[in-house]
């Protein structure tokens, strides 16, 4: 994925199964295992998660997404 994509795909309020196998570069198990572990971590800290999605900002968070660095390379190659 590009840096222009990345950031198209965490601008999402919500992100599914499918976002997360992109974000990791993964398979279905991966995924879903690296989601659980995830809303395993919001519902013990009392959060409430709706549905199966998860907030993106809580996986950017968890993947420790650079965000800055995204938007810098993204400028650097839309030049």
């Amino acid at each position: 994925m590009t840096a222009n994509e990345t950031l198209k795909l965490i601008s999402k309020q919500w992100c599914n199964l499918t976002d997360l196998m992109l974000l990791l570069s993964c398979g279905r198990n991966k995924a879903l295992e690296v989601k659980k572990q995830i809303k395993d971590k919001l519902l013990s800290e009392g959060y409430i998660i709706p549905s199966n999605d998860l907030p993106m900002q809580a996986v950017v968070d968890s993947l420790k997404i650079d965000i800055n660095r995204l938007e810098y390379i993204a400028k650097l190659t839309n030049k």
